[in-house]
C-alpha cells in the first residue's frame, strides 16, 4: 500500500512536461529535446505501473523498483521546479534595482550558468530513469491501462438476516428507522414519490446491522406486502439490480438472460400495487442518472412504499435521499465494551479475569464507537489469555496488526481504494498529523497547495477553491468530521481509525510525532518537547514538509537547531514552526528556492525577519501573526511575488511604506494584534485578487483606507475588536461600490452607531452572511438593509441599544436564518406572534431569538 502513489506522481510530473509553460521553458533554455526524453521515459515506465502496484504484494522488489520510481519523479518534479522558480526571478529582476540585478547576476543566477547546472541535473535525472527502465524487465510486467475492482469488495455480499442479540446499542436507532417507514406522513410512497432515507456512516459503523434489524421488525414484517434487500454492486448496474430485485420480490431466477425490457415486465408484474420495503445495502453509485434510472423503475408500487439505502458517502445520500439523512452515531462506550467483552469471552468468563477487562477497556477506546474494529479486535483476542498479547493489541496502532478480509482496515480501505487520485494523496497526507488532532480547511488547503497537490481540469480555478472542494469531498466520503464551522474557514478531525488506514497507504513517506523510518520521509511531524525534535534522522534530502509542534511548556527555542534543519532539508516546500520562541530565524532560511509555505506563528520572541526572506519568490504562504516582537516587516517583502496568504502581527504603526499594496497576487490578507497599527497603506485597491481580508484585535486603528471599496474580488470582510476604528470617517469613503462581498464579521466597534452604506449597498446583490456582534452603541440598522436580496443569514449579538429591525426585510425572501441575541429591546421587540418587529421575521425558517445578556457566539481566533 504505501506504493500505491507511484502512477499518480508519475501522470503529475507528465502532466507538468506537457503543459504549454513548459513548451515554453523547454524552447526559452533550448531543453526541449531533453524534456522530451524525459517524457518518453517516463511514458515507457507508467505503462506498466498498474501491473507493478497490484503484484508488489507478492513481491518486495516491485516495491523498492517501484520506490525508486517515484524517487525519480520526485526529482524530475524538483528539476522542473527549478525552472519555475528561474522564471520567477527573472520577474523580480525586471522589476528590482540596477544593485539587485547585478547581486542576482553575480550570484550565478545568469542564463549560462543556470543552463549548465540545468543541463547537468537533467542528465543525472534522465540516467536514473534509463536504469529504472532497464530494471523493469526482470519482473515481466505487462501493459495496462485500468485497475482490477478490487477483489475483496467483489466478494462483499450482505444479506437480510442478522441475530438481533448480536447487535448492541442500536436500540433507538432501531425505533427511528421504524418510525420513519410506519409514518404516512413521510410521503404516500406512490407514484413518483416513493421516500428514500438513507443511512449514512463511516465504513464498519454499523449500518447494515441496523438497516437488518429494521428489515427483521415483526411490525416492518407486517406493514410491507414485499420486503426486499439488495446488495448493491460498487458499479451500480442497473439491470443487474433488476434482477436482484426481482429474484428477491419473486424467487425467480430465470431473468438472467433477459434484455432491460424483459426485465421491466416482470419487475412491473412483481411490484405493481404493492406495499414494498427496498433496502439497497452499500451504495457507491454518485451518477444521479442511474439512481433516477434505477428509481424510476420502481414508481409501479401501491401506496405506503418505501426505500432505505446505506451508504458511507454524504454525497450519495444527497442523491438518494427524500428526506433529511440519518447520520449514524458511533457506540457509546458503554455498549462498545458490551459488545468486545461478548466477543472476547465466553459467558461469564470475563468475571475470571479482571485485569484482561482493564486492558480491554484500553482496546475499547481506541475503536471509538465503531463496531466493526470492536468486534475485529474482540475476535482477535478470544482465543488467547495472556496479558501480554492483550497489551500488545492495546498500544499497538491498528493498521500494524494482522487483519482479516472482514475486518475493520479492509472495511475502511474500500473507502480509499474508490478515491480518485489526486484525493487519495491528499488524504494520505493527513497522516502527518497525530491523532485527534483538529486542523482547519484554510490550513489544510494552503499544506496541500505548497505540496503541489491540488489540481484541476479547469486552469481559472483558484487553488483556494480546489482545496475547499476536496475537504468537503474527504468529509463527504467519511474520512473527515466536522468539529466546527466558522467565518472564513470550518475545524476537521479524523476518527482514530481513519488515521490509522492513512498512516497504512504511506508507511515510509509521512512520519508523525517523532516515528523516524529508514525510507525516504517526505513529510515529518516533530513534537518539540520530544527527543527527536533535537536530533533529526540522516535520511531528510527529499524532506519535503517540516511542521514542528510546540506549546506553551515546550516550545522550539534553538535558533541552531532550525539553522541545522534548513541545511539538512533543501527541497522543503513547508516550514511550520507554531509558538516557537527563537529570537532569529537564520539567514540561511532565503536559500530555501522550492519553500511555499513559512509559518512562525505565535513565536513572541522574534523582533526581526533576515533579509533573504524575500528571495523567496516561491512562497505562497506567510503566517507571521502572534509575533507580537516584530519591529517591522522586511522593506523588499513586495518581491515575495508569489505571495497568496499572509498573516501579520507587527509594532508598526504605520505600513504606508510596506510594499504589502504590490502582492498583486495575494487572496488572505489578515492583521492580527497589531496594537500600536494606526493606518494600513494606501493603493489597497491594487491588490485586486484579495479575497479575505480580516483586521483582527488592531486597538489604535483609527480608520480605513479608501480603496477598500474598489476590492471588487473582495468576498469575506472581518473587522473585530478595534477598539477605536470608526467605519464612517471621511467623506471619501462614501459613494456605491461595486463588490462582491459574500460574509461580512463586524465586531466589538465601540464607535460605530450605524452600518455604513459603502460597505454593504456596493454588495447588495451578493452579500450571504452579515453578522453584526458587540456593536454596543450602534442604535438604529440601515434603511438601505432592504436592498440586500441575496441575505441568506443574519446574526445580532450583544447590541444593547438596537431597538428595532429596517422597514422592508419582510421582503428578503432568500433570508433562511436569523439569530439575535443579547438585545433585550430587540429580542422583547421580536418575539413570536406578540412582538411589534415579528412580521418583518416572520417569513424566515430558521429563528433563534433570546434576551439572554450572557449569549456569545464562537469566532475563529
Amino acid at each position: 500500500m504505501a506504493e500505491a502513489f507511484a502512477a499518480e506522481v508519475a501522470a503529475n510530473v507528465l502532466a507538468k512536461l506537457s503543459s504549454a509553460a513548459f513548451q515554453q521553458i523547454g524552447c526559452f533554455w533550448d531543453v526541449q529535446d531533453e524534456f522530451e526524453k524525459l517524457r518518453d521515459v517516463l511514458m515507457a515506465i507508467k505503462a506498466v505501473l498498474v501491473d507493478a502496484e497490484e503484484q508488489q504484494n507478492h513481491n518486495r522488489e516491485i516495491t523498492l523498483w517501484l520506490q525508486k520510481f517515484k524517487d525519480g519523479c520526485y526529482r524530475v518534479e524538483d528539476l522542473l521546479d527549478e525552472f519555475e522558480i528561474e522564471a520567477l526571478r527573472r520577474q523580480v529582476m525586471e522589476r528590482g534595482s540596477s544593485r539587485r540585478k547585478v547581486s542576482r547576476f553575480l550570484s550565478g543566477s545568469n542564463s549560462l550558468t543556470f543552463r549548465l547546472r540545468m543541463g547537468r541535473k537533467i542528465k543525472k535525472v534522465k540516467d536514473m530513469l534509463d536504469e529504472i527502465e532497464s530494471n523493469k524487465s526482470r519482473f515481466h510486467l505487462l501493459e495496462r491501462h485500468h485497475r482490477v475492482r478490487n477483489i475483496i469488495h467483489g466478494q462483499r455480499e450482505t444479506y437480510s438476516f442478522v441475530k438481533t442479540s448480536d447487535v448492541i446499542g442500536r436500540d433507538e436507532d432501531k425505533e427511528n428507522m421504524v418510525a420513519f417507514l410506519m409514518n404516512p406522513t413521510d410521503g404516500d410512497g406512490e407514484g413518483d414519490d416513493i421516500p428514500v432515507l438513507a443511512i449514512v456512516g463511516i465504513g464498519g459503523i454499523g449500518k447494515t446491522a441496523l438497516a437488518q434489524l429494521v428489515f427483521n421488525d415483526e411490525r416492518v414484517k407486517t406493514h410491507f406486502w414485499l420486503r426486499i434487500w439488495v446488495c448493491v454492486t460498487e458499479d451500480f448496474d442497473v439491470k443487474q439490480l433488476m434482477i436482484k430485485i426481482i429474484k428477491s420480490a419473486t424467487g425467480t431466477t430465470m431473468c438472467k438472460d433477459m434484455n432491460k425490457e424483459e426485465l421491466h415486465k416482470v419487475l412491473r408484474d412483481g411490484l405493481k400495487a404493492k406495499r414494498f420495503l427496498i433496502v439497497l445495502d452499500d451504495v457507491w453509485n454518485e451518477d444521479k442518472r442511474k439512481w433516477i434510472e434505477l428509481k424510476d423503475l420502481l414508481t409501479i408500487g401501491g401506496q405506503g412504499c418505501k426505500i432505505i439505502c446505506t451508504t458511507r458517502s454524504h454525497k450519495v445520500a444527497a442523491i438518494t435521499s427524500t428526506v433529511p439523512q440519518y447520520d449514524l452515531e458511533h457506540l457509546s462506550y458503554e455498549n462498545s465494551l458490551s459488545l468486545f467483552l461478548r466477543l472476547a469471552f465466553k459467558e461469564g468468563e470475563e468475571v475470571q479475569h479482571k485485569n484482561l477487562v482493564r486492558i480491554g477497556e484500553g482496546i475499547v477506546r481506541k475503536c471509538k464507537g465503531v463496531a466493526l474494529a470492536v468486534k475485529t479486535l474482540g475476535s482477535l483476542l478470544c482465543s488467547t489469555r495472556v496479558e501480554y498479547d492483550w497489551e500488545l493489541v492495546r498500544d499497538s496502532e491498528i493498521w500494524k496488526l494482522e487483519q482479516k478480509e472482514n475486518d475493520i482496515l479492509p472495511a475502511l480501505k474500500l473507502s480509499y481504494d474508490h478515491l480518485p487520485w489526486h484525493l487519495k494523496q491528499c488524504f494520505a497526507f493527513c497522516s502527518v498529523f497525530p491523532t485527534d488532532f483538529e486542523f482547519n480547511s484554510l490550513q489544510l488547503t494552503l499544506l496541500w497547495m505548497a505540496n503541489g497537490f491540488l489540481q484541476s481540469s479547469n486552469e481559472n480555478e483558484e487553488p483556494e477553491d480546489i482545496g475547499n472542494r476536496y475537504i468537503h469531498e474527504l468529509w463527504s466520503r467519511s474520512f473527515f468530521q466536522q468539529v466546527e464551522e466558522g467565518v472564513f474557514y470550518s475545524t476537521f478531525k479524523m476518527h482514530d481509525l481513519v488515521h490509522d488506514l492513512a498512516l497504512s497507504v504511506v508507511q515510509n513517506e509521512v512520519n508523525s510525532f517523532n516515528h523516524c523510518s529508514t525510507g525516504n520521509v517526505r513529510h515529518l511531524w516533530l513534537d518539540a518537547s520530544g527527543q527527536g525534535a533535537s536530533t533529526l534522522p540522516n535520511n531528510l534530502d527529499r524532506l519535503q514538509s517540516l511542521i514542528i509542534s510546540s506549546n506553551e511548556e515546550q516550545k522550539a527555542s534553538s535558533e541552531s537547531l532550525i539553522a541545522d534543519y534548513i541545511s539538512r532539508s533543501k527541497h522543503l516546500r513547508v516550514l511550520h514552526l507554531v509558538n516557537s520562541s527563537f529570537e532569529q530565524l537564520p539567514n540561511s532560511i532565503g536559500y530555501l528556492k522550492h519553500l511555499r509555505y513559512l509559518s512562525i506563528y505565535g513565536n513572541g520572541n522574534i523582533e526581526r525577519l533576515p533579509i533573504s526572506i524575500c528571495n523567496l519568490q516561491s512562497l505562497q504562504t506567510l503566517l507571521l501573526g502572534g509575533c507580537r516582537g516584530i519591529e517591522a516587516l522586511p522593506k523588499d517583502i513586495r518581491y515575495l511575488i508569489s505571495l497568496r496568504t499572509l498573516c501579520i502581527t507587527t509594532k508598526q504603526a504605520n505600513l504606508q511604506e510596506s510594499g504589502i499594496e504590490c502582492l498583486s497576487s495575494l487572496r488572505f490578507l489578515r492583521f492580527y494584534a497589531c496594537g500600536n497599527l494606526k493606518y494600513l497603506f494606501e493603493d489597497m485597491q491594487r491588490l485586486t485578487a484579495l479575497r479575505i481580508l480580516v483586521i483582527d484585535e488592531c486597538k489604535n486603528l483609527v480608520s480605513l483606507p479608501p480603496g477598500l471599496k474598489y476590492l471588487t474580488a473582495l468576498q469575506i470582510l472581518v473587522i473585530s475588536d478595534c477598539e477605536k476604528l470608526d467605519l464612517c470617517m471621511g467623506q471619501e469613503l462614501e459613494g456605491e461600490q461595486a463588490g462582491s462581498l459574500r460574509k461580512l464579521f463586524i465586531r466589538g466597534l465601540p464607535k460605530v452607531v450605524s452600518l455604513p452604506q459603502w460597505i454593504l449597498l456596493g454588495s447588495a446583490k451578493t452579500l450571504q452572511q452579515l453578522y453584526i456582534i458587540g456593536l454596543e452603541n450602534l442604535s438604529t440598522l440601515p434603511r438601505w438593509f432592504r436592498y440586500l436580496v441575496s441575505l441568506q443569514t443574519l446574526g445580532i449579538v450583544d447590541c444593547p441599544k438596537l431597538l428595532s429591525l429596517p422597514q422592508g426585510m419582510q421582503q428578503l425572501a432568500a433570508l433562511k436564518q436569523v439569530g439575535i441575541t443579547g438585545c433585550p429591546k430587540l429580542g422583547k421587540r421580536c418575539m413570536k406572534q406578540t412582538g411589534e418587529e415579528w412580521p418583518k421575521i416572520a417569513h424566515v425558517p430558521q429563528l433563534y431569538v433570546s434576551n439572554d445578556l450572557e449569549t456569545s457566539i464562537t469566532y475563529d481566533e
